[in-house]
């Protein structure tokens, strides 16, 4: 089932129109689904080229999967129209950040027509049984200034590692 992502209050993005995103379990791997629709031309979209391992995404438009599993921690995909991927894993909340190691890079297809954007992927995961996920994404708009989207909000800034944000089961 498809949701919606909404813009965090303080980041509004009047040149998105609509913005949702699906994700669904298959064993060990998780499939993602971003779509993005409204003024593409004012946001700061990647050219797509060579998936390649990267850092900083979230520093400009990007697409986001925060996963956890019980007391495991939890893991952060970053997703970009260009292909670039990173993912990490972290022991609790925003603490021992690591370079999530021994996956396959993420089999990434984007799109882009008729004033929608979209981003499919396939992600393998280090853990089998139940999952919390939550979606997110980064959107830069032309001039540099940055929106935060996600399907729910936790008070105050925009913080998607915050648990309350991990709303999908799966």
């Amino acid at each position: 089932m498809r949701q919606t992502l909404q813009p965090h209050p303080d980041t509004p993005c009047p040149a998105v129109s609509r913005f949702e995103a699906f994700a669904e379990r298959e064993g060990a791997r998780l499939r993602l689904s971003y779509r993005l629709a409204g003024d593409l031309d004012a946001l700061a979209i990647p050219a797509p080229a060579a998936a390649v391992l990267t850092d900083g995404l979230w520093e400009h438009t990007c697409f986001e999967a925060f996963v956890a599993a019980g007391d495991a921690g939890y893991l952060e995909f970053n997703l970009a129209p260009s292909k670039a991927w990173a993912a990490y894993r972290f022991d609790g909340y925003r603490r021992g950040m690591a370079p999530l190691e021994g996956i396959d890079p993420p089999r990434l297809e984007v799109a882009q027509a008729g004033g929608a954007l979209e981003l499919r992927a396939v992600l393998d995961l280090p853990w089998q049984g139940p999952l919390r996920v939550g979606l997110a994404a980064v959107i830069e708009e032309t001039g540099g200034r940055l929106s935060y989207w996600a399907l729910r909000h936790p008070p105050g800034q925009p913080d998607f590692h915050h648990a309350d944000g991990f709303v999908l089961d799966l």
